[in-house]
């Protein structure tokens, strides 16, 4: 893709200028419109890809800067408040996190896992499935990109797997004999896996952030047991289904173990670092678990996994600078966490809310929950990024249903789990699926359509497992 498109950069622009020379609606400031038609730009400039998401966000920093939407007495000041962002601890969260799961692929320990798991379960291939599930799973707590643990780490040990049993990707009539099946289990598998902890992905802290400023607090271990049970549920229906609607030719795949034996033999003894990593590993959980009984915020924590790294080698600072894909999340996170935190402070987000309120009137908040949590998951279908998603509509529902009546702690765990899963849908839904369409295992018709059946299928998991799970634990009353 070209760095900028010019021609979606046009249209981009004068859909966001359109908006801002509308006269400015009753109930709001002209700041907080002008703020909006920012925001608007930016998350459609993302969406038609004019231009990568980074480059977006930087344009959208100078222009709120320029035009003082934030601070319209004080023109020094515009800078400051337009790159306040990047003061916020969540921001920091997710960056350190992804300089902690560099550690995971540096080391080799991810991949150590990964095989362990296929030397265990993969005799069949349903079994070997969900071996890499599992290896996904144990990683995500502490890998937050997703696409760096499923493209990064399991992707190439699932097609290694399957080409050991003839499935080519280059040679179609092989295709079905492991490798799709394969391609849509380790992909959902890996969304699932994302929904379930705060620092599964990327967008789970920005939803923890929106909700903080409904005063809705969300901790690290509060997310993980509200996500566990519809979760786990989740992790075992999905990959069966896709067994029964997508199966495999080959049901039997005896020597996956084998070979996940031979390449454990390869890697050699566990190394030094990959103790460290280890060490870290069980630090950062603990720490995340329960940092609440001790101050101990999930940010500090990962900062403390990043001491310990550095001051062990296992990481060093080259590391640090290398990790691209950190640094990036950091900029378009910090900007896209700012406009829509400052919506919210300047009205917007609760005079939107009192406009869907009023078409809603009369609707219990039960079925004002599930019409919210519909429209959310569906609306994906024209979303190419999962956080351009979390930021033009997490805050906006959530404060929605909190003003039908809907329990806000629920509402917000179940649209923060919504915000991974969504992305069964398409092609292009969340950070891994380029990277596992790309494979060629899978063609378009059938990724589309096998993602509407494991879509619903996930859908209806979450809101009839997870909701009574999250009545169980008090979150509905």
């Amino acid at each position: 893709m070209k760095e900028i498109d010019i021609k979606k950069s046009i249209i981009t622009l004068v859909i966001g200028l359109i908006i801002w020379f509308v006269p400015t609606p009753s109930g709001l400031t002209p700041e907080a419109w002008h703020l909006f038609a920012i925001f608007i730009s930016t998350i459609l400039g993302i969406i038609l890809k004019a231009a990568s998401m980074g480059t977006m966000c930087m344009i959208a920093v100078g222009v709120t800067a320029f035009t003082q939407v934030l601070a319209p007495e004080s023109a020094g000041d515009s800078i400051t408040f337009a790159l306040s962002g990047f003061g916020n601890k969540v921001i920091w969260l997710i960056g350190i996190s992804f300089f902690i799961a560099r550690g995971f692929i540096k080391t080799g320990l991810g991949n150590r896992i990964a095989f362990l798991f296929i030397k265990i379960f993969g005799k069949s291939s349903l079994g070997l499935a969900y071996g890499l599930g599992l290896a996904d799973l144990v990683l995500a707590p502490v890998v937050p990109s997703n696409t760096a643990r499923g493209g990064g780490i399991i992707y190439p040990i699932m097609k290694s797997m399957s080409m050991n049993f003839d499935s080519d990707p280059d040679k179609p009539e092989t295709r079905r004999k492991l490798g799709a099946f394969l391609t849509l289990s380790s992909y959902n598998v890996n969304l699932i896996a994302s929904s379930m902890f705060l620092t599964g992905t990327a967008s789970n802290p920005m939803c923890q952030k929106f909700a903080e400023n409904l005063g809705i607090h969300i901790s690290w271990t509060s997310w993980t047991i509200a996500a566990l049970i519809p979760g786990l549920t989740a992790f075992f229906v999905i990959p069966f289904l896709l067994y029964k609607i997508y199966p495999p030719e080959l049901k039997k795949t005896g020597d996956a173990p084998k070979v996940a034996a031979q390449k454990l033999k390869e890697m050699g003894a566990v190394s030094k670092n990959e103790w460290l990593m280890l060490l870290t590993f069980v630090i950062l959980l603990f720490l995340w678990m329960t940092g609440d009984l001790f101050s101990i915020d999930a940010t500090t924590t990962a900062f403390i996994g990043l001491v310990v790294l550095l001051l062990t080698s296992v990481l060093t600072w080259e590391d640090v600078k290398g990790e691209k894909g950190a640094w990036d999340t950091i900029v378009w996170f910090a900007v896209l966490v700012m406009m829509a935190s400052s919506l919210d402070k300047l009205g917007f987000i609760g005079w939107f809310s009192e406009i869907v309120k009023a078409q809603m009137t009369g609707l219990s908040w039960q079925i004002a929950f599930v019409i919210i949590i519909s429209v959310y998951f569906f609306s994906h279908y024209i979303f190419a990024s999962a956080t351009a998603h979390v930021a033009a509509m997490y805050a906006a529902l959530l404060a929605v249903g909190v003003s039908l009546g809907v329990p806000g702690l629920f509402l917000a765990f179940m649209l923060g789990f919504v915000g991974s899963v969504y992305g069964t849908l398409t092609h292009y839904g969340h950070g891994p699926a380029p990277v596992y369409f790309g494979s060629g295992y899978v063609d378009l018709k059938n990724w589309w359509i096998k993602g509407l059946i494991t879509g619903l299928a996930m859908l209806l998991i979450y809101l009839v497992v997870g909701g009574l799970w999250l009545n169980l634990l008090g979150y509905t009353n």
